[in-house]
């Protein structure tokens, strides 16, 4: 099937102060988040990207839209709600410091399976329908593109991680395991027997060997040459 690079959005004003912005309105990219994001859209502009898909909150159709900016092509650019920041309820808008003390705070850290934030999502059906979405879209670029095709989702930090963990085959409660840095880049190909994860929390480097595509193929035993830029 297609490829899909995983972007985080830039860091923005909350990240910064260590508010947990969630799904609040008017959140957006700082200066050093705008910085990020268009060293990422310099990374992505020697990939032809087929669509730029993006969560509705403001921070990330930001990102987004840096990334398209440096786009040689007009790529397909919807807004996915199901990309959207996990809610996170009564959580939403305070200091992560204060939220450390919270009981809660140790399930979300160990069991995050087990979490529902109060009055908002559990982190078990925001990775169900942040996979869901990926994986829906994944197939809808292989089969109007083929499966060369390379495309980008533009989404949150948990979020993400989320998404990588399933293709990771790694439980929900071990996705604090992974890193998912502001701007980041990563990449996953689904196929037909399994995920491939080709990179996580990217933030420098070479993309221009996706311009062909990824082709998949099974696993080579010794781990193989390599990808080689065009």
């Amino acid at each position: 099937m297609a490829t899909v690079i995983l972007v985080r959005h830039g860091r923005t004003t909350a990240n910064a102060t260590g508010l947990l912005a969630g799904r609040a309105a008017g959140v957006s990219l700082d200066q050093t988040g705008r910085e990020q994001a268009v060293l990422t859209g310099e990374r992505l502009a020697a990939v032809p990207v087929v669509g730029v898909v993006s969560s509705p909150l403001e921070r990330c159709q930001q990102t987004a839209q840096l990334i398209l900016d440096r786009q040689a092509g007009t790529p397909y650019a919807p807004v996915e709600p199901d990309l959207t920041e996990c809610d996170y309820g009564q959580w939403q808008g305070r200091m992560l410091s204060d939220l450390a003390t919270e009981d809660l705070w140790s399930a979300v850290q160990s069991q995050p399976s087990a979490v529902v934030f109060p009055g908002g999502e559990s982190m078990a059906g925001m990775q169900a329908r942040a996979v869901a979405a990926i994986r829906r879209h994944d197939a809808a670029f292989e089969a109007e593109y083929g499966p060369g095709a390379v495309w980008v989702a533009v989404s949150h930090g948990d979020v993400i991680k989320s998404i990588i963990a399933d293709a990771l085959g790694m439980h929900l409660d071990l996705f604090q395991r992974i890193n998912v840095g502001p701007a980041s880049v990563s990449i996953v190909r689904y196929s037909a027997t399994r995920p491939s994860v080709y990179a996580t929390n990217t933030e420098a480097g070479d993309l221009s060997w996706l311009s062909n595509g990824v082709h998949s193929t099974d696993a080579p035993v010794g781990g193989g040459a390599g990808h080689q830029a065009p």
